[in-house]
């Protein structure tokens, strides 16, 4: 009986809630109410318009600085590489579209893609180490001994001469080594030749791809989540390190270009090494058109000899590379240079003769 008596009071004292509230609801708060709402509806419309206007602000703005960059690209990039052959190695997956605007940054500075390559899965797959171990010790005969290294170290090593070494007696042609490498490296399924290279480059361009995009169910839940990015394979990474470095030793200037940074890619790998970032620059975002121009200006820059990595990040050490005036190309192979008054008086005193005559 005492339960029965409860829930009776208990839904006695519901309906009683309601009933003060309609009652409440439709008499002296109604007005109140209404306007409180009717308010927050308004002031939220006028933030809404506010945001909307700095949107569009911000836009405008991006829009004028990006025609402004844009506009003094041409200025900023003529004659800065002049003459220069550069060779392009893609360094993983790389989008035509961004190898094709930054192959014309590279001819808008004066600059000629002399050859473009990128290496293939087994240069970086783990489970290749062993078959990479065996092409390197037969690269001997073609690389001078250097003690202690390692095979990938010899491997890059083949790769930049591959590239780099011109014939000793005609400065516009490769070497004998520097086809045989090339030939090897590509038959060994370690490279593949997308443009052919028939002149021996200056400097050397590398070309790290996009960041890891997550590509599994547990990768995509992660991603929407919010949670932290898939990080980039140390393992290869650090094999792309040995590929930049050998770059840097065997051209005239190495550059490692890619998109913006990201915590354990190859960018900030190497802003993160003193020993590497000492002698390799870096460009870093250059899915934009800042970070494009600024390929160009960091490859003289480093012909210069000056070390930079640029950026917009916190790693980076400048946003623009300075602006360098590097010397005219002279590609007059050593063994082909005029001795010094051999032709030159020969011709005079042929011109006195035919004067005196």
């Amino acid at each position: 009986m005492i339960d029965f008596r409860y829930h009776i009071v208990s839904l006695i004292s519901v309906f009683l809630a309601l009933a003060v509230g309609i009652i409440l609801g439709a008499g002296p708060l109604q007005g109140a109410i209404g306007d409180q709402l009717t308010g927050q509806v308004e002031q939220l419309r006028v933030e809404r318009n506010e945001l909307r206007d700095q949107l569009d602000a911000a836009t405008v703005t991006v829009g004028n600085d990006t025609e402004f960059i844009e506009a003094t690209g041409p200025q900023l990039l003529a004659d800065s590489l002049t003459d220069r052959r550069v060779a392009v190695v893609d360094l993983g997956a790389v989008d035509a579209e961004r190898y094709d605007v930054i192959a014309g940054k590279l001819e808008a500075a004066g600059a000629s893609v002399a050859g473009h390559v990128q290496i293939t899965d087994q240069w970086t797959a783990e489970s290749e180490e062993s078959a990479r171990r065996t092409v390197a010790e037969g690269l001997g005969e073609y690389l001078d001994p250097v003690e202690d290294a390692a095979p990938e170290q010899r491997l890059a090593t083949a790769l930049a001469v591959a590239l780099t070494e011109a014939s000793s007696t005609d400065a516009d042609a490769r070497s004998e080594t520097a086809i045989e490498l090339e030939s090897l490296l590509v038959r060994f399924d370690l490279l593949t030749v997308t443009n052919e290279q028939s002149e021996p480059a200056d400097v050397i361009l590398l070309l790290s791809g996009a960041a890891p995009v997550p590509t599994t169910p547990q990768e995509l839940d992660e991603a929407e989540e919010g949670a932290e990015q898939v990080e980039p394979d140390t393992y290869v990474v650090d094999i792309e390190v040995e590929l930049a470095v050998a770059a840097q030793q065997v051209s005239q200037a190495a550059l490692v270009v890619g998109p913006t940074a990201v915590s354990g890619d190859l960018v900030s790998t190497i802003r993160g090494r003193d020993e590497v970032a000492r002698t390799v620059s870096t460009v870093s975002g250059v899915e934009a058109e800042p970070g494009r121009i600024a390929v160009p200006l960091a490859l003289a820059a480093r012909l210069d000899g000056q070390v930079g990595q640029f950026g917009f990040e916190e790693n980076a050490t400048a946003v623009l590379p300075p602006s360098v005036e590097l010397e005219p190309v002279d590609r007059t192979p050593a063994e082909s240079e005029t001795p010094t008054g051999s032709s030159s008086s020969a011709d005079q005193q042929s011109t006195d003769t035919e004067d005196e005559g």
